[in-house]
């Protein structure tokens, strides 16, 4: 049978309101983590994001926060390959993964990477959902299927994000939605429900802070 994946509606003005009050709030770097026993104490519901490398992961942590900054700590020098956590108030932890797609990086370095990653989506209690960032221009690629497998055999529910949905106009953009559909029928712990984005537009950002708060 197969499943639909709706894009997600807007919230009503009180749950976006409510939801960007939270992100209005304090946001703060907490540690980057290299190594499971850095994981920060797992006393409150985390949400992470996937993505692979330049899917526009760092912005849309950015747009969410309304800080442009905040997720820089991400992509400096030596911080590349660590899974980085922000602290939502006493809310909860947003979780940034590094980019996956590691043509350039040292096999050593992959294994090490992928171990860690895998560790932490089987191992960590208080993970709540996992958000699978998907460039809009381009769909869904062979590498995001490496992380949606991941995802499905550590049974940790993960929701996919369009992001950079300002590129195409509305009549591109549903080939797209009906290409991640087919492909996540092959994917058990799929979220039944799509989130459109664009970081520079704010589209969709009001409704993915609303699924975060009703999470955290």
């Amino acid at each position: 049978m197969k499943v639909a994946f709706p894009v997600a509606p807007e919230p009503d003005p009180g749950t976006a309101e409510a939801a960007r009050q939270l992100f209005a709030g304090p946001v703060d770097f907490v540690k980057g983590v290299v190594a499971m026993d850095g994981l920060p104490p797992a006393d409150r519901p985390e949400v992470c994001f996937a993505g692979r490398s330049n899917v526009g992961k760092s912005s849309l942590i950015n747009a969410l926060t309304g800080r442009k900054g905040i997720a820089r700590a991400s992509n400096t020098p030596g911080r590349t390959q660590e899974i980085n956590y922000f602290a939502l108030g006493d809310h909860g932890y947003l979780v940034d993964l590094p980019g996956y797609g590691f043509a350039k990086a040292p096999v050593a370095v992959v294994q090490k990477w992928q171990a860690l990653l895998k560790n932490y989506l089987a191992g960590r209690p208080t993970l709540r959902r996992a958000f699978c960032l998907i460039d809009a221009r381009h769909g869904v690629k062979p590498v995001d299927h490496e992380i949606m497998k991941l995802l499905d055999k550590s049974a940790v529910p993960f929701q996919v994000v369009l992001t950079k949905a300002d590129k195409l106009g509305p009549n591109a953009l549903k080939p797209v939605i009906a290409q991640v559909e087919e492909e996540l029928q092959k994917h058990p712990a799929a979220f039944p429900e799509l989130v459109v984005t664009s970081s520079e537009k704010a589209q969709g950002i009001a409704t993915l802070r609303a699924i975060i708060a009703g999470l955290t």
